[in-house]
């Protein structure tokens, strides 16, 4: 794969880089319609056959909060307040959707779109989510804090 993305939060405590199994401009970020998401102007970008890594330099700094349904962690960064992606854990593996708006340069990517998977049952979002975020999660921490 040489499709890699990257970027982190405002104050680089979480930083993220993502390898892509198509190019950029294929991928289309879904902007959800939740309070919660549209508070932070979250849209997400995933990709079933792709890569994700994960980098907290502060574990203290990395939040997780769980909103709605609660099956769903938010990773946000405690320090600056930006939310970096959704992980949800399933059978011990780690799937995750990551907030594009934290890229490097996202407008390599397609034009967000609307979404609306609070409309769906948990088990069809949970299906989803098994078929388009990413499956190969890496969340790694430094140890100062």
């Amino acid at each position: 794969m040489t499709n890699l993305i990257q970027g982190h939060c405002h104050c680089a405590n979480i930083s993220v880089q993502a390898e892509l199994s198509r190019k950029p401009d294929q991928f289309t970020p879904r902007a959800c319609d939740c309070d919660f998401c549209r508070k932070h102007g979250a849209a997400y970008i995933s990709d079933a056959q792709g890569k994700l890594s994960i980098q907290c330099r502060s574990a203290a700094n990395a939040l997780r909060y769980h909103q709605g349904s609660g099956t769903v962690d938010f990773l946000l960064c405690r320090h600056c307040g930006v939310l970096v992606a959704a992980l949800w854990e399933d059978n011990g593996r780690t799937y995750a959707a990551l907030n594009a708006q934290i890229l490097d340069n996202p407008a390599t990517l397609g034009a967000p779109q609307p979404a609306s998977p609070r409309l769906l049952p948990l088990q069809e979002r949970m299906a989803r989510w098994r078929t388009l975020w990413f499956a190969d999660v890496r969340i790694t921490q430094d140890t100062m804090d």
